[in-house]
């Protein structure tokens, strides 16, 4: 009998989700960012991408790294899908009126936010250089936006805004990196982690 990892489920079960969530991640973090630079006064369109590329797309990969055991790519891909789907809820229950909310309170959920992407910005450290920086820039741009955000201050909006473009750019170049090199094995570095593994 033909072991069961033979079987063509099996053999897509081994594919790594991790390109597809940081491209969900990457395309919808380039979006909103043209909105909080200033570049664009109208970031309608991010809600139905938020929905649907980066958080339900994040959270397929996020299922999948789970199905592959990697404990980092599970907690990372479902915690920003569900931050995606928060974005989009958000925007959707406050333009209904059905909630009211202040932006200081937007304000406070974007730092504690930060304050997670930062913890995880730590284990990202000994993963790669690409990876390194699309979380350094990630929870920077979190807490610059929640101070923004709570003081009313367009200027430092506008820096997270920037800051959400170099998170962005890395998150996508690793995603660019991990399906080029599933072609051609070495192809683009994605750079060493910090810290060398235990043997």
């Amino acid at each position: 009998m033909a072991d069961a990892m033979d079987s063509p489920f099996s053999k897509a079960l081994l594919a790594d989700p991790a390109p597809l969530g940081l491209a969900g991640f990457a395309f919808t973090t380039f979006l909103l960012s043209f909105s909080n630079a200033g570049i664009l006064k109208d970031a309608g369109a991010v809600v139905p991408l938020a929905i649907a590329y980066g958080g339900l797309g994040q959270l397929l990969a996020g299922v999948f790294e789970m199905r592959k055991g990697n404990t980092f790519g599970f907690t990372a891909f479902s915690s920003y899908g569900g931050f995606w789907l928060f974005y989009a809820l958000l925007n959707l229950f406050a333009g209904s009126g059905m909630i009211t909310i202040s932006s200081t309170e937007v304000g406070y959920s974007l730092i504690l936010w930060g304050f997670f992407t930062l913890y995880m910005w730590l284990p990202a450290m000994m993963a790669s250089t690409s990876l390194n920086l699309t979380f350094l820039f990630l929870w920077l741009a979190f807490f610059v936006l929640g101070i923004g955000a709570i003081t009313g201050t367009a200027a430092i909006t506008h820096v997270g805004g920037y800051l959400g473009f170099f998170t962005a750019f890395f998150a996508a170049y690793t995603s660019f990196a991990i399906v080029t090199n599933s072609v051609r094995p070495g192809t683009l570095p994605l750079g060493p982690g910090l810290f060398k593994k235990k043997a």
